[in-house]
């Protein structure tokens, strides 16, 4: 595994997520209805008591389907899957702590999102992360020579004015070479941050994104919806896909199917008094597995 990624990734240490407690049996009973109706009761009832332990045991037990996921957006070679794995049980470990059993969605189709969310958002960052011109990375391996040699001459670290004065270049320069530099650095979400009170806390504590629930139940609904639509009749679930997925007025609706404008309109309130029907009696049936 990468030194840099690890660094970043280290999930299964910080939450628990023991590995080594996964066995075949484990693995074979995520893959069948039964296991998958075990799990769906644990979050079920973790939903209820945020018992560490179940929580533990939802995340092991649904760990293959990292994997699988892992193993599919490995595009090459320099990919490493462990790396993958770790940066998806990421989004496994957001899925249980956020999956509501009552709102009608499926825990796998929810899982799958977020853990392939993370894994797709780390390659983009891993592939973009190092792409500073030619130019400023060698001057950025020059400075780091030249402030060990002023360190050494002058006994401590030169200024920014210093440096650029040594090499006849404009401080700006410099920081541009400075920022190459930072972007290389690679920190853990591990690392402890001292306060003004004198206590620590983590890096990944700080990270606090304000929108973050509202993103997150917007997902739930659009998870919710699309599950509902599935169920609706194919003259309905068609006019709705047309209406609301690919923008069409009710006149090109109606002329893709052949229809009149007036059975467009039918049918989409037809849609809408169905689809309110189904996420209702989904929440109905999901709040009284929990319960």
């Amino acid at each position: 595994m990468s030194g840099g990624s690890v660094k970043i990734y280290q999930v299964s240490k910080s939450l628990h997520v023991q590995k080594s407690s996964i066995s075949s049996g484990t693995t074979s009973k995520m893959d069948a209805g039964k296991g998958t109706d075990q799990i769906h009761h644990w979050l079920s009832v973790y939903s209820e008591s945020r018992d560490p332990a179940l929580r533990d045991s939802i995340i092991q037990a649904s760990l293959p389907l990292v994997k699988r996921i892992a193993y599919g957006l490995a595009r090459r070679s320099t990919d490493p899957v462990e790396d993958l794995i770790q940066v998806g049980s990421i989004g496994l470990i957001k899925a249980v702590d956020q999956f509501k059993p009552d709102a009608g969605a499926k825990f796998q189709t929810y899982a799958t999102h977020l853990i392939t969310g993370e894994i797709r958002h780390y390659l983009r960052d891993k592939t973009a992360m190092i792409r500073a011109p030619r130019e400023l990375q060698e001057l950025s391996f020059r400075i780091n020579r030249l402030v060990q040699s002023l360190t050494a001459r002058l006994g401590r670290e030169p200024s920014d004015v210093e440096i650029a004065h040594e090499l006849e270049i404009p401080v700006s320069r410099v920081n541009e070479a400075y920022e190459v530099d930072r972007r290389r650095t690679l920190i853990s979400l591990d690392q402890a941050l001292s306060n003004d009170a004198g206590s620590e806390q983590s890096l990944i504590d700080t990270l606090v994104d304000g929108k973050y629930q509202t993103n997150q139940m917007a997902k739930e609904d659009r998870f919710m919806l699309a599950e509902a639509i599935k169920q609706l009749r194919d003259g309905l679930r068609e006019v709705v896909q047309l209406t609301f997925y690919e923008d069409l007025s009710q006149t090109e609706v109606a002329r893709r199917l052949g229809i009149s404008q007036m059975q467009v309109s039918r049918r989409l309130r037809a849609a809408t008094a169905e689809l309110h029907k189904i996420i209702t009696q989904n929440r109905k049936t999901g709040g009284q597995k929990g319960s």
